[in-house]
């Protein structure tokens, strides 16, 4: 065992309690739905950036390359100030979703470099302008733009102009669980020299405002003990001291509202939140506390760094008080645990890749690892307001929420980014896992169980979507992440974990049979979910009533609902191994996944299909009034039955004669179901059974669209829309009103869902993933008796394994750098192409360009494109 695999086994076995600081801290906490208290929800303009500096967060805090302990109590970042912008540079800044044309944005440049699932050592790195930052320019040049331009971006100002810019990087090294390290290490990359002020700051989140008794409040005071020091004592995480390098000024205040700035009213505390910005700033000696206490307080470092050259701060954050000299082992025991992380990353990167794949492999899982948080909402409360503050208005009871007062999280959990989506969002936690899994399936397996707890789940079955709104669908992809991830484990460590298994599998069948109860509308096993994570994929807004009335069959509802069968399906069989009594429930999943499968092609027996067999693909059908019709858009909808597969091997069945008994029973019994259960003999006389909603032709005719380069497949990946809807847009007119699908490859000109979310052309990571474990299983079952051309038009035949592997490098290749030395990623950003302190920094967006594979969207949702490192893991580059 590496030593960062013996720390992990510390921790899962609470010998050590190594995962207790972290960097669970937000990047922004403003501008979210629990620091909104206005009566219409709208979270991005009731507490503003310009906010935040002044006013003290009710459920969370945020930060620049922070960290916290494990309950959010004591936090660390660091501030900046280059001397020239209005304010200190304590959090990063970003459009909200009614100031971009695209949706909300972060406007800044930093990057993920390292971490270890420990977080024993974390590396951070973030670009500095030395002009002032442009937040003006920023806002109003996005604010008149349209939805047909580009995003206006922090590059396409002059804020780099002549390279005048900092790298500041940040690294923790963990010398004991509670004795964290801290370099500060700032390049001048700049002609000129120039100055910079450092300011690492600590303070407590603010928990005694809003008890009725005003709560016990922490406290930090400053105090030399060998070097200055900042004491924090507090009633839970009990003492802890930071020791700071050199001889910084100590500078202290409270982390209160500033009313009299916000609001015009006198404030109850002296000394407020922005008491360090105003004194730095603003050079006002009053507005921090002479007498060098209070619950935020920031060790200020004034340092003028020649071109090219480097400054370096060091601090210590520890349990324990240091009198003698607190950095004499400092340099030792940062170079050790880069070492052990390099130890512990070389089992897992493959050595076959590579240095720019296994770059872009390590930073991806760091951006995974870095993206945990520390996440605090209590709805109930959030709701009726806390006993010492104003009640909410009333309007909030009867909005956002109001139906899941049951809800208290209070955890770590893995976030999809902690800037643009710095809440949970439950399906792009499910594809977390699965790279996540790869370097600590211990915290895998809990994040997993954790959704399904009494309280978060709802008790009718739900698992909550995401903060904006709870009770809206995602695709139901809980059990498959389950399943891959024990699978995973298994094949590292020669055993998969059983008890995990069972225990997400009874809490899965309590969300299966509310999927089906409310998802069901007319009980022929269809499903219209609604919303289901594809945002504007369609004609409709698809959370909202329909114009014409009515409900739509939905073929990618009803494919998540086949996949969710078998999904349920593998994990009984598995369980029932070593338990029959799971060979019963067993066959309800089978039975009901066929009655499914045939319900996509006789809709409740009246012969309706949600299958064109003129066209040899799936669509929706909007069903109103008596009267259906195929919505007939070429899209990710119709792809998705290919995601609903699953072999049995006679291996497991024949053990369970239970099962295989009513298995063979009801595919007897019932003869018009047969086509989705296809059988193949051995040569040793045994039989393999292939459940799909597709049938084998099916199969093929949808693969000549998906793989046709002028319809789906583009040169990194499979795009959401067919790129036909360029030339030929699908419109529906209702009631004079037009309603139409066109290829968009890059960003959405249309404001469903904020606009930054865009499924009408781009390449999405997670679907992609999900259809190429399709293929995988397909070619399991089928091997080589089943060829398509790849591409379809003119292409070789592969088989189903080799096309797979295929779309992975596709997808793969946006990251790596092609012959030209570019990285399609970056698409014409000449700064990320060719400058050496860019060019190796990698961003994992939420989607890319369907053409030429640029990033688009969330620049920094490593999440789920963090997929990028399983498919590097497993097919290579």
């Amino acid at each position: 065992m590496t030593r960062e695999e013996r720390r992990l086994k510390e921790a899962q076995d609470r010998t050590a309690h190594w995962r207790r600081w972290g960097p669970y801290l937000a990047e922004r906490q403003w501008g979210t739905v629990r620091e909104d208290y206005s009566a219409g929800g709208t979270a991005w303009d009731s507490f503003p950036h310009d906010h935040a500096r002044s006013r003290a967060y009710r459920w969370g805090e945020d930060g620049l390359a922070g960290i916290s302990d494990n309950h959010g109590r004591l936090c660390f970042a660091l501030a900046l100030w280059n001397g020239r912008d209005p304010i200190l540079k304590e959090r990063l800044f970003g459009l909200t979703g009614s100031e971009g044309n695209h949706g909300e944005d972060v406007k800044e440049y930093y990057f993920y470099l390292d971490s270890t699932p420990t977080h024993s050592y974390m590396t951070y790195l973030y670009k500095y302008p030395q002009a002032a930052f442009p937040y003006g320019d920023l806002v109003d040049t996005n604010r008149h733009r349209d939805r047909r331009a580009p995003e206006f971006e922090l590059i396409d100002t002059d804020a780099f102009a002549g390279d005048r810019y900092f790298d500041v990087v940040v690294e923790y090294a963990k010398s004991t669980p509670d004795d964290v390290l801290i370099r500060i290490s700032v390049t001048n990359r700049g002609p000129e020299p120039a100055e910079i002020h450092l300011l690492p700051t600590l303070w407590f989140r603010n928990t005694w405002s809003w008890a009725a008794n005003g709560g016990e409040r922490p406290r930090l005071r400053a105090e030399h003990a060998g070097s200055p020091t900042i004491e924090a004592r507090h009633a839970t995480l009990g003492a802890r001291w930071l020791h700071c390098d050199q001889a910084p000024e100590l500078l202290f205040t409270e982390n209160e509202t500033n009313t009299e700035r916000l609001w015009g009213v006198p404030n109850a505390d002296r000394h407020v939140k922005d008491g360090i910005n105003d004194y730095v700033v603003r050079g006002r000696a009053d507005a921090v506390n002479p007498a060098r206490e209070g619950t935020k307080a920031a060790a200020h470092y004034r340092v003028v760094i020649a071109s090219g050259a480097t400054a370096t701060v060091r601090l210590r954050l520890t349990d324990v008080r240091v009198t003698a000299d607190p950095f004499g082992e400092f340099e030792h025991v940062v170079a050790r645990c880069r070492q052990e992380a390099d130890e512990f990353y070389a089992t897992i990167i493959p050595e076959r890749l590579s240095a720019d794949a296994r770059n872009v492999m390590r930073q991806a899982l760091a951006g995974l690892l870095w993206s945990k948080q520390f996440y605090l909402y209590d709805v109930a409360r959030w709701l009726d307001g806390d006993p010492a503050g104003p009640p909410p208005p009333a309007e909030r009871r009867a909005g956002r929420n109001r139906d899941w007062r049951h809800l208290y999280n209070e955890d770590v959990i893995s976030m999809p980014d902690k800037w643009e989506y710095p809440w949970y969002a439950a399906w792009d936690l499910a594809f977390h896992m699965i790279p996540f899994a790869l370097v600590d399936p211990g915290f895998v397996k809990a994040q997993l169980v954790l959704f399904l707890r009494e309280w978060y789940m709802h008790p009718n079955g739900q698992i909550p979507a995401y903060e904006w709104a709870l009770g809206d669908v995602n695709p139901p992809v809980h059990a498959w992440a389950a399943l891959r991830v024990y699978r995973i484990e298994r094949r590292r460590r020669g055993r998969g974990d059983r008890e995990f298994l069972e225990k997400v599998f009874h809490k899965l069948l309590l969300n299966f049979t509310w999927w089906v109860n409310r998802k069901d509308a007319e009980g022929k096993n269809v499903f219209q979910g609604g919303f289901l994570g594809l945002d504007n994929i369609g004609v409709f807004d698809r959370s909202a009533a329909l114009p014409t009335g009515g409900h739509l069959e939905q073929s990618d509802g009803t494919s998540w609902m086949g996949m969710y069968c078998l999904n349920m399906l593998a994990i009984a069989l598995e369980l029932a191994r070593d338990d029959p009594a799971y060979e019963d429930v067993a066959s309800k999943f089978f039975e009901h996944f066929v009655y499914i499968a045939h319900a996509m092609h006789d809709l409740g027996g009246e012969g309706l299909s949600l299958w064109d067999e003129d066209d040899g693909f799936f669509y929706d059908v909007l069903h109103a009034d008596s009267h259906h019709e195929r919505i007939k858009v070429r899209s990710m909808v119709g792809l998705l039955p290919l995601l609903a597969v699953e072999t049995l091997e006679p291996e497991i069945v024949d053990k369970l004669p239970g099962f295989k008994r009513r298995m063979q029973w009801f595919v007897d019994n019932h003869p018009e179901l047969r086509e989705h259960v296809e059988d193949m003999a051995r040569p040793d006389g045994r039989t393999r059974r292939l459940l799909s909603i597709v049938s084998r032709d099916q199969l093929t005719r949808v693969l000549r669209i998906m793989l046709d380069e002028d319809e789906f497949l583009a040169p990194h990946g499979i795009r959401a829309v067919s790129r036909i809807h360029q030339e030929q847009p699908y419109v529906l007119r209702i009631d004079g009103m037009e309603h139409r699908v066109d290829y968009e490859p890059a960003e959405s000109s249309s404001g469903l869902f904020g606009g930054n979310s865009n499924w009408r052309g781009p390449i999405w990571f997670p679907v992609n993933y999900l259809l190429i474990e399709a293929l995988q299983k397909f070619h399991h079952f089928y091997g080589d008796t089943l060829k398509v051309p790849f591409p379809a038009s003119s292409g070789p035949m592969l088989d189903l394994w080799s096309v797979a592997a295929e779309i992975s490098r596709r997808l793969t290749r946006i990251f790596l750098r092609d012959e030209n030395g570019c990285r399609p990623v970056y698409g014409g950003t000449e700064r990320f192409q060719r400058d050496p302190h860019w060019r190796d920094l990698i961003l994992f967006y939420e989607y890319f360009h369907g053409d030429n594979g640029a990033g688009i969207g969330a620049s920094h949702q490593t999440g789920w494109t963090g997929l990028v490192a399983k498919l590097l893991q497993q097919s290579g580059e």
